[in-house]
């Protein structure tokens, strides 16, 4: 077994923002493997997350972004538990990264709930028509159009979208799990507004 030394827990916790109880813990469950160790760390941070998403956020931070022609504006809110944690220069930076995204990426919908069904209904019976057209079995056809519906969230819902600045393609919403397994705090986007010039 690989011994664990102080340098390797901290460079550990230096690359992941992880807790140095919590980093030594990964190493020691990886036997010292670097990368089991993150995907150990992202593991539990999802697992922690998911234990934060019931508890109030009535604190938070009113992110902004203009483009730098000055044609395209975003405001978002982000919220969290405590003020504490609404002045973190990281949970902050992370506000104005998520306006970026949505100035960039123009989601239509915060989430899935956000969408009208008969937008969805609408979108079913086109992709339905045109895959029968196609000469697709009726059988599978639903099942296609069902994973269209999936696209469909991924390009117009915020929390579905692959994060802009995501390193391994994670959604906003996976980035706000790992920021709450970081942070010890439910974070919340409940709303957000993009203007753009003639739009």
């Amino acid at each position: 077994m690989a011994t664990i030394d102080a340098k390797t827990v901290m460079k550990l916790r230096k690359e992941t923002g992880s807790p140095t109880m919590r980093c030594k813990e990964a190493l020691t469950a990886s036997k010292g493997d670097m990368e089991k160790a993150k995907e150990y760390l992202r593991k539990k941070g999802l697992e922690t997350a998911q234990g934060f998403s019931g508890r109030e956020t009535r604190n938070g931070f009113i992110a902004h972004y203009i483009h730098h022609d000055g044609t395209i504006g975003v405001l978002i809110e982000l919220n969290c538990e405590t003020d504490f944690v609404a002045r973190n220069k990281d949970f902050q930076t992370m506000g104005i990264d998520l306006a970026m995204h949505v100035a960039s990426m123009k989601p239509k919908y915060l989430d899935r709930s956000d969408v009208d069904p008969d937008v969805l209904d609408k979108e079913r019976e086109i992709y339905r028509e045109r895959f029968l057209a196609e000469g697709k079995p009726e059988k599978i056809v639903d099942k296609i159009v069902e994973g269209q519906i999936k696209k469909f969230y991924a390009a117009n819902c915020l929390l579905d979208q692959e994060f802009v600045k995501a390193v391994k393609g994670e959604t906003v919403a996976e980035v706000l799990k790992a920021a709450i397994a970081k942070i010890g705090e439910n974070i919340t986007v409940p709303r957000f507004v993009r203007f753009e010039v003639g739009g």
